[in-house]
């Protein structure tokens, strides 16, 4: 199998990449944004988001240089509390706090005088976030989701063990005593991501940039989210991709079914899973180029 780390090839040929920071409700982001080798004039744009817990240099930098490959301008960047990014509280995967970072991370790219029209892609959980920003804000024309993650919070019940469970988690969470826990590991249990592919593995997502922590008030904000819900106000063209391998398809096909939205979708083959479209090269180049096409036409 064929993986791309971004980390291992911060450049490509054909792509340039500039550093780029901008502000959220006070906070400091901290982003890169990927173009075209010699672009010149005004570009169309992406803002592209990843899976929780992660960092730019994972899945929605990989994703952002390939659009740029593909003529586009896209930005990659950390939320809040995550990685290079500021904020005093660290490693929450809040969705109302990552959905205000994309609008900031619209303020910016909408200020540029080099993208033209604005798109957002969303890869796993971030689905939701970057959904609920595009349902909402008239400079992104379009959505995208790769491998959506889109849970409400009956479907996270039964995800994370039942009712009971669910509700211990929350209850942990409100205590909120500061408890970081590690995010993904194979010796330590207690870690939300024990035994994952990518998030475990060197030459994949356990990079040096990835934080690889958790806080336990993560889990209110995030069981009891709903991203099902932008569904409703969603009016603009979207394009999912996914197998019917992805972690939650019940979620897609649930997202499908409520949304009056033009919709288009690129199914990949059963042997595709959930963490391949992180970097599995074939299909991370069948997601991206069905991305760009969607997006520049």
């Amino acid at each position: 199998m064929t993986l791309i780390n971004l980390q291992n090839t911060p450049t490509k040929a054909g792509v340039t990449s500039e550093a780029v920071s901008f502000d959220s409700n006070g906070v400091t982001l901290k982003g890169t944004l990927y173009k075209p080798e010699g672009a010149t004039g005004a570009l169309p744009g992406a803002i592209v988001t990843g899976a929780w817990t992660t960092v730019k240099e994972q899945m929605p930098g990989t994703y952002a240089r390939e659009l740029a490959l593909r003529g586009m301008a896209a930005l990659a960047f950390d939320f809040t509390g995550w990685g290079e990014s500021g904020g005093a509280t660290r490693y929450v995967e809040n969705p109302a706090v990552k959905t205000a970072d994309i609008k900031a991370a619209t303020d910016y790219m909408a200020g540029r005088d080099d993208i033209a029209a604005l798109s957002g892609l969303g890869v796993c959980a971030s689905s939701g976030y970057m959904a609920e920003a595009v349902a909402d804000d008239d400079r992104l024309s379009k959505l995208a989701l790769v491998a959506p993650w889109l849970h409400d919070p009956d479907m996270a019940e039964g995800i994370y063990g039942g009712h009971d469970t669910a509700r211990g988690l929350i209850a942990a969470s409100e205590a909120d005593d500061g408890a970081v826990l590690t995010a993904a590991s194979t010796t330590d249990n207690t870690a939300p991501m024990f035994n994952a592919p990518y998030y475990t593995e060197g030459n994949r997502g356990l990079i040096a940039a990835y934080d690889n922590k958790f806080a336990v008030a993560t889990w209110k904000p995030w069981l009891t989210y709903d991203a099902q819900a932008s569904a409703d106000r969603l009016s603009k063209p979207m394009m999912m991709v996914g197998s019917a391998s992805i972690a939650l398809p019940t979620g897609a096909a649930a997202y499908e079914a409520r949304t009056k939205a033009p919709l288009e979708k690129t199914w990949l083959g059963d042997d595709v899973t959930q963490f391949d479209f992180y970097d599995r090269a074939d299909a991370v180049k069948a997601s991206a180029d069905a991305v760009a096409d969607f997006f520049k036409a």
